[in-house]
């Protein structure tokens, strides 16, 4: 019997791939999709070349767009994360990936509620999508996305 493939972030299966070098494995939730689906794990910022460890990095409101800005350097990795988004999403349609689990909270992969910062220094607010989450509802706007949390 063939699986149904979910895409799910790759610290969620117990890749190293976090910011910290670490991951977010989460045995509950991976024992009971794995006996159902054929996971097929993603980290958007490790794919696209950033290593491990690495900055943290948050979101940045600017008007009305969300910007992916290291903390410390400053360094803007949207335009990096859009592009490798659209090739990656487009990879995962070809290979039948049918829905997806994300990391709550990552400024690449939270599906909503994620953190988001002014840029001029201004509190937080859970107002936003990671840019990779982002790009995923709006490539596949029938698919069920949702994080880890929801699901546990």
């Amino acid at each position: 019997m063939e699986l149904i493939r979910v895409g799910i972030s790759a610290c969620l299966v117990g890749q190293e791939v976090r910011y910290n070098g670490a991951h977010k494995r989460n045995d509950r939730l991976i024992d009971g999709l794995a006996a159902r689906f054929e996971l097929v794990p993603v980290c958007p910022e490790v794919e696209m070349g950033l290593g491990t460890p690495r900055e943290p990095m948050n979101l940045y409101r600017q008007d009305r767009a969300l910007r992916m800005i290291t903390v410390e350097t400053r360094v803007d990795h949207t335009d990096r994360m859009e592009a490798f988004s659209a090739r990656r999403l487009e990879e995962l349609a070809t290979a039948g990936v049918s829905g997806f689990v994300l990391k709550k909270d990552s400024p690449s992969c939270g599906v909503a509620g994620t953190p988001t910062y002014e840029l001029d220094g201004g509190g937080m607010r859970r107002d936003g999508s990671g840019l990779f989450a982002a790009a995923v509802l709006e490539r596949f706007p029938h698919m069920p996305v949702d994080d880890e949390v929801a699901l546990s």
